[in-house]
């Protein structure tokens, strides 16, 4: 589909990061598997996985937060050309001073990789009883289980957060994950 293709070529120009091919035609494949139906995302960029999210069913709706004035902007813009606006919610705000009352087939992980644990914490209250919490990104282009430790300071912390965050779903007592080695790395989370 070109106008996805636009969004992809714009991503890649300006250096925002949007789901890896594999990574996202991997979620759209279990959204469509799993029926499922409402779902939040954390961490919008530019609307381009709640657009492909939304393109799975015509019955999906979906809330997603983006705390980037420009990157909200352009996801705006994204859902408007695709007339998702009815079933895309778009929220400007930093996902700690969201609070949501309604629950989520899916709860969508894919913002700043430091907060992931904090992400969980805050939104698994959302989560529908048999619902399933996603998280991208627990590869880091290959630094989580590679040599990392000639890298910046920032990145060195990055990666140090994500292996926390996976230790923390290891041993989870409320909720068991798989991993997936697929795009940059994915978790699926369900209650025990």
């Amino acid at each position: 589909m070109v106008r996805l293709r636009i969004i992809e070529d714009y991503a890649y120009e300006n250096n925002i990061p949007i789901m890896e091919k594999e990574g996202i035609d991997f979620l759209t494949n279990y959204i469509k598997e799993h029926n499922i139906k409402h779902i939040l995302e954390i961490g919008s960029a530019i609307g381009y996985s709640a657009i492909k999210m939304a393109l799975v069913d015509s019955n999906i709706k979906i809330t997603t937060i983006e705390r980037d004035e420009k990157r909200y902007k352009e996801a705006l813009k994204n859902i408007k050309d695709f007339n998702l606006e009815d079933r895309i919610n778009i929220i400007l705000e930093d996902a700690f001073n969201v609070d949501l009352e309604e629950s989520f087939d899916l709860i969508f992980i894919d913002a700043a990789k430091s907060q992931y644990i904090k992400f969980f914490e805050k939104f698994k209250k959302n989560l529908n009883l048999n619902g399933v919490i996603i998280s991208d990104n627990l590869d880091f282009h290959g630094l989580v289980n590679g040599d990392y430790e000639t890298y910046s300071r920032n990145v060195k912390g990055i990666v140090r957060k994500l292996k926390n965050y996976i230790n923390f779903l290891k041993e989870n007592e409320e909720f068991k994950t798989e991993f997936i080695n697929i795009g940059d790395g994915i978790a699926i989370t369900k209650r025990k």
